[in-house]
């Protein structure tokens, strides 16, 4: 098992599966339109690796990827008298039902963690799905208050 950053070279296995991730959880997505779904992605994909914004962290086993976690950096505005560092939005977490309850996703997140240590990034957010508040706790997290939304209309 090897954790790393993602490459170019996963742009395909990470396309198909954000498209088996969201079928997954909202079968009322199966019958649009993979084509148009892939070029988008692809887009964003290429976009990403390229930023110094995104990092798209995977597991891999025997060169197919088993599990990811996408972290985007939130850079947050400069205040006198402290230093800023920037705080992180995890999303796109996800592993394949046959890797599931092994520990990956923990590993995976563990490695995270000591990542977000390492760099001094203030704090990460996350929004997990009822089912995986077990989970972020288990790996140290702490369940907040919703944050509040706004949609323009």
């Amino acid at each position: 098992m090897n954790i790393r950053l993602a490459e170019a070279k996963d742009i395909k296995q990470l396309i198909k599966m954000r498209w088996d991730f969201t079928i997954e959880y909202d079968d009322s997505k199966k019958d649009e339109s993979f084509v148009e779904f892939e070029k988008e992605f692809q887009s964003f994909l290429e976009n990403a690796l390229k930023s110094r914004q995104w990092f798209i962290w995977v597991v891999e086993e025997n060169r197919k990827i088993v599990s990811h976690i996408y972290i985007e950096l939130i850079q947050k505005v400069p205040r006198p008298g402290r230093i800023t560092y920037p705080f992180a939005y995890m999303t796109n977490v996800y592993t394949v039902p046959e890797y599931r309850n092994k520990g990956i996703g923990s590993k995976l997140l563990g490695s995270i963690n000591n990542w977000i240590k390492e760099n001094n990034y203030e704090f990460v957010i996350v929004w997990p799905s009822d089912e995986s508040i077990n989970y972020y706790k288990g790996n140290g997290y702490v369940h907040c208050a919703e944050p509040m939304e706004y949609f323009p209309s």
